[in-house]
């Protein structure tokens, strides 16, 4: 009989991180996620299908704690939660394997827990005290990897460093390893690094003779090896599978490592194109993924709206899209601003980063060196950010706002549905709620394009979640 494995995601979010573990192997007992709009998202795909959202917000969001509890999701603050210690109690005296969630925290520190008033500590000591009261075997906390550069700034000790000391300190003590993860490196379509701590119970971790580095772990490092060789991967981190066909060529090519991912393997049917072998790897990894989801699947696309542009939008697309292909730098358009420069200064800096016209530039690059330099004044912008995807390379961080990115064929930002399969989120999975909102309203409102990017990729998260379950299913219960 196969042995179930109860968790809790705190700061839930649209759900990615749970589409993970409950892949992996993991069963829900409660989620919590504070904000309406990601927690309709998470209800209507890993509990029950939304059919009217004002029955939902009167049955669910409007409910007492109690009966939120009971039916998986809680939609409110985690500390209007940890007031209620009879519900927090029952689920330590039912039994939790594993608490994971991405609380806020940037400006963490030990001593910060003595000011109540200082919301940047609220939510990470929130987290910790729901686990000292859980007593969770496994604890997984996710957070975005600059945390990591601020090791050693204005000589203090990171956020990063500090809460995983106070993780280590937490109820009985876990053994913490701090791991970078990139989704890169498990099959997903987009280069995202994260950082992760990850710890498991004192007395398992000796039960078992598990032991973690204090040194921050890379997963760029792994050569993903079956059996790690001495030195390399920590026995809480997962075993790397997918790499760069110059990795592939260094390491030999096994079974068990593949191709990694890219942008034509997630689009490649939105593009018209006929599926190579890892896009149909990808597309069976995102069935699998599926298989989770309480949605199931229609035969319409949702959340594919093409946003409109105007014709100046598109044709500064199109050469962003150019430039991808030609290698030109993009910011080139910015040097029509550089008004510190002359302007004969700032056209010769353009001319240099003219390559010529190319028969696949499809009519939209200038075919002489005088129009380049009239089409480059014409487009030019003083946004820098924007850059067009390119389709043999990994998708870059998907953030959430998308106007940071160009499609790469069409003149035009991604679709919600576009990112999400960066994410590797399946079709089935429908996102809720509005699909943008203002810049006034993004500090109380997380529409879909914030949803998708604030989310933990479903692939990494299994991939975490598998390796955190064969731990856990060597031990008794009586650990």
């Amino acid at each position: 009989m196969t042995k179930t494995f109860k968790y809790v995601d705190l700061f839930a979010g649209c759900g990615g991180l749970s589409l993970g573990l409950r892949a992996a192997g993991f069963k829900k007992r409660l989620a919590v996620e504070k904000s309406e709009m990601p927690a309709e998202t998470y209800h209507h795909n890993l509990i029950a299908p939304i059919d009217d959202i004002d029955v939902w917000k009167r049955d669910h969001v409007e409910a007492d704690l109690t009966r939120q509890v009971q039916r998986g999701l809680v939609v409110s603050e985690l500390g209007n939660l940890l007031e209620r210690a009879d519900i927090v109690e029952g689920m330590a005296v039912e039994g939790i394997d594993l608490v994971a969630g991405g609380p806020p925290c940037q400006g963490f520190s030990m001593a910060g827990r003595r000011d109540p008033d200082d919301a940047r500590n609220k939510l990470p000591w929130e987290f910790l005290e729901f686990v000292k009261t859980v007593k969770p075997k496994a604890v997984i906390i996710e957070n975005v990897s600059g945390m990591k550069s601020n090791f050693a700034k204005h000589g203090k000790p990171s956020p990063f460093r500090e809460l995983s000391e106070a993780l280590r300190q937490t109820g009985e003590g876990y053994i913490v390893q701090a791991l970078l993860l990139n989704a890169r490196h498990f099959g997903v379509p987009q280069n995202r690094p994260r950082l992760f701590l990850v710890g498991i119970t004192r007395k398992i971790a000796d039960k078992l003779s598990i032991t973690a580095s204090s040194a921050l772990w890379s997963s760029a490092d792994d050569d993903g090896a079956l059996v790690p060789t001495e030195g390399k991967r920590p026995q809480l981190a997962p075993r790397r599978t997918h790499f760069t066909k110059a990795e592939l060529e260094r390491l030999g090519k096994a079974a068990e490592i593949r191709l990694e991912r890219v942008v034509r393997d997630a689009l490649y049917d939105l593009l018209g194109d006929a599926p190579v072998e890892e896009a149909i790897e990808y597309r069976e990894l995102l069935a699998e993924l599926e298989q989770h989801v309480t949605r199931k699947n229609t035969n319409n696309l949702t959340n594919h709206n093409k946003r409109r542009h105007s014709e100046k939008v598109k044709q500064r697309f199109g050469f962003y899209q150019i430039a991808a292909e030609r290698g030109i730098n993009k910011l080139v358009l910015g040097l029509p601003y550089r008004h510190e420069l002359s302007r004969d200064a700032r056209i010769r800096a353009i001319r240099e980063t003219y390559r010529g016209a190319d028969v696949n530039d499809r009519g939209a690059f200038p075919e002489d060196v005088d129009a380049y330099i009239q089409h480059v004044f014409e487009l030019a912008t003083k946004k820098h950010s924007q850059r067009a995807l390119r389709l043999h390379e990994p998708s870059p961080t998907v953030v959430s706002l998308p106007d940071d990115f160009v499609h790469p064929v069409e003149p035009r930002v991604p679709t919600v549905r576009e990112l999400a399969r960066f994410q590797s989120f399946p079709d089935s999975f429908e996102f809720r709620a509005k699909e943008t909102t203002g810049s006034h309203r993004r500090r109380f409102e997380v529409p879909q394009y914030t949803q998708v990017g604030n989310a933990v990729p479903p692939l990494l998260a299994k991939a975490l979640g598998v390796h955190l379950r064969g731990i856990l299913g060597q031990i008794n219960d009586d650990h």
